[in-house]
């Protein structure tokens, strides 16, 4: 007879204890164990969350190198059945060789679970018939738990789950996620219910009383908004480091429907705009997703929505600041270009335009459509694909965290008919469709890609751009990463090319995700290593990096309702100076919409107590000596941006933490 070690570390997750009866068997190239229960002197103890516990199996002689290991669990007759969560089996062979096989997934029932040896094989490199049955048996079951459906047309396809509670375990909420997510939107919700303003109709008649309604829930940026939101430089700096850096982009040329003159501009003589335009000074905001929008109507009042045209000039003091907007797309006489030479009122409310067509562009297309939805399609996919002894399942596992509980309550509380933005947003009803189908049809491969991104938009080289600064840093961190993993488990580009399950993830992300349209320059097969590397970073990229860009600032510059109104009351001016403070107050959304958009971006922008960093790998699915290596050096690479970014920010009268990556999530999670 041969003994091996066996060693079994249940995982800390709340309710991941068992007190079932838990089997395993030994499955080797030379033959397998006898199905053996697993028990010791602690008995029922030996399962319960956090605890590592030792057995020994005995053989009549060795399995040979094992391959897989196989589990299930029964309750006892005068038992319920319930859930365990094994983190991971190591086996000590007689010969002294230690196997570690990661779990980290519920199981639920008595049914036979199978789990490889820890180190990534390709499919191609999994030669032993009982790998490859393993694997096969894998990737069925997982294409019946994760299935495609269609949200609504023309934007990217969602995993199919009416409730959370159809989601496959492994990809819910932890409880105490669920606990924290509800108490910390009920307790805003009752805040608004004790003052009595969640549902008030009422317009604002003093704009210092929209401090009363989170004054406990200030941030210091929140708190700069307050007092800054009327300032231009602060309105131009905000379209680089605020939550939607992505839109501006250097002018080279005036578009058509935008007649803006020397005269307007530089009444003096002394530039003109073609010379600033010549010397890479003039940059441009164009809302044209949002044109001729049917507005929402809130609390049975119509509302309006504008698709605004903005010139911002950088200062010789490398300031960014707005020097004239329009309105509509169509140049018109009741359509005027307000300048900063108008009226006070004038040119604040153009701007509470802008910034109000700024929150439906950044809901809708840049947070929604380019962080959550393919997020999504990204995670699904892979689940769908790729088996968990792949490498780029250990690669990508942790990007997809949350992920499709997270979407499935955004759309059933935020986009469905019944939820926020039909509610309360200008942007809801007809046009909410239209702004994601339209915002759709604008992503590219290119885009995606912060380098090309920046270098397309022409923002290479603007002063004071710290989301293009930390967020080009991250991305060739991220890169070096990604390559150093991708080339250890892949020598050449033929490699890449014979993955089946890796081209199969790719052409499923083309396929749901990008709709199959070509023009997206979206790969529907990769071809190289280079190639793959390039993708994978993307990925990886907009699950952490690009969604903390667009997401946690959003109370910050949310939080004081007139910098970012979700919503208007009154059409913008048709003419100049017909505005006043009494305008304005009654053009802002009313009380009770306000309160509950405020309310809204406070939800969505607390950090979770289980937040897990960026670079953090809590589940060790990598075994291997080098992979395991070049996470510590992710580690350690991210961990001296962080230093910088620290060090930069105590410089800065408004500190840009958003890209920080000890401030990032490792996924989609709220």
């Amino acid at each position: 007879m041969v003994d091996y070690k066996v060693t079994v570390s249940t995982g800390t997750p709340v309710n991941a204890t068992t007190i079932n009866h838990i089997h395993i068997k030994l499955v080797g190239t030379d033959g397998e164990s006898d199905r053996t229960r697993l028990s010791c002197i602690t008995g029922p103890l030996a399962f319960i969350a956090g605890k590592v516990s030792t057995f020994t199996v005995s053989c009549p002689v060795s399995v040979g190198k094992l391959i897989l290991i196989e589990l299930d669990k029964k309750n006892p007759v005068v038992l319920p059945e319930d859930d365990w969560f094994p983190a991971k089996v190591e086996v000590e062979s007689p010969d002294g060789e230690t196997y570690i096989f990661p779990i980290y997934r519920w199981i639920t029932d008595s049914e036979v679970q199978r789990f490889r040896e820890g180190t990534a094989l390709r499919v191609c490199e999994d030669s032993h018939h009982l790998g490859r049955y393993s694997r096969e048996q894998e990737l069925k079951q997982r294409e019946k738990d994760y299935r495609w459906d269609v949200y609504a047309e023309g934007i990217p396809h969602i995993m199919k789950a009416e409730d959370a509670s159809s989601l496959p375990c492994e990809v819910r909420f932890s409880f105490n996620k669920t606990i924290q997510f509800g108490f910390t939107a009920a307790t805003a919700l009752a805040e608004l219910k004790v003052k009595g303003i969640a549902d008030s109709e009422k317009n604002w008649t003093d704009i210092d009383h929209i401090n009363r309604v989170f004054c406990s829930k200030d941030t210091e940026i929140s708190k700069y908004v307050t007092e800054h939101w009327k300032e231009d430089t602060f309105f131009g700096y905000q379209y680089l480091n605020g939550v939607n850096p992505i839109l501006i982009r250097r002018c080279t040329a005036l578009p058509e429907n935008f007649p803006v003159t020397d005269d307007m501009i530089f009444p003096d003589g002394q530039s003109s705009l073609a010379d600033e335009m010549k010397n890479g000074n003039i940059f441009l905001l164009d809302y044209t997703r949002l044109d001729g929008l049917k507005a929402n109507i809130v609390h049975e009042k119509q509302q309006y929505l504008m698709a605004p045209l903005v010139l911002l000039q950088k200062t010789p003091d490398d300031k960014l600041m707005p020097i004239a907007i329009q309105l509509k797309q169509t140049p018109a006489d009741d359509n005027p270009i307000f300048l900063p030479t108008d009226s006070e009122y004038d040119w604040l409310t153009a701007k509470m335009f802008v910034r109000s067509a700024d929150f439906s562009e950044h809901q809708l297309n840049v947070h929604l459509l380019r962080t959550h939805l393919l997020a999504e399609v990204f995670a699904v996919s892979l689940l769908r694909n790729v088996p968990m002894v792949h490498p780029l399942y250990k690669l990508l596992l942790p990007r997809t965290r949350y992920t499709m509980q997270i979407n499935l309550m955004a759309r059933n509380l935020l986009i469905s008919p019944s939820g926020f933005f039909n509610t309360y947003a200008a942007s809801g009803g007809e046009a909410l469709s239209t702004i994601l189908e339209r915002s759709m049809s604008s992503i590219t491969y290119k885009s995606l890609c912060m380098p090309e991104d920046i270098a397309e938009r022409g923002m290479d080289d603007v002063p004071n751009y710290y989301y293009r600064d930390d967020g080009l840093k991250l991305w060739d961190i991220i890169n070096r990463f990604v390559q150093g993993l991708l080339t250890f488990y892949y020598k050449s580009d033929d490699e890449v090319k014979q993955d089946s399950e890796l081209q199969k993830w790719t052409s499923d992300i083309f396929e749901h995700g990008f709709l199959s349209q070509e023009s997206t320059g979206i790969p529907q097969c990769l071809s190289s290593v280079a190639e793959l590397v390039k993708f994978v970073t993307m990925v990886l990229f907009t699950c952490s990096a690009q969604h903390s860009a667009v997401n946690d600032g959003q109370y910050d510059y949310g939080g004081w309702m007139p910098n970012t109104p979700i919503s208007l009351q009154l059409p913008p001016p048709t003419s100049k100076g017909t505005t006043s403070e009494v305008t304005m107050l009654n053009t802002l959304p009313d009380i009770g919409t306000s309160a509950q958009g405020m309310a809204i971006l406070w939800l969505l922008s607390k950090p979770p107590f289980d937040f897990v960093p960026l670079g953090q790998f809590p589940e060790q699915h990598f075994t291997e000596e080098i992979p395991s290596e070049l996470v510590k050096d992710f580690r350690g690479e991210l961990e001296v941006l962080t230093t910088v970014i620290s060090v930069r920010n105590r410089k800065l009268e408004i500190p840009y933490t958003y890209m920080d990556p000890a401030d990032m999530e490792n996924s989609v999670t709220i």
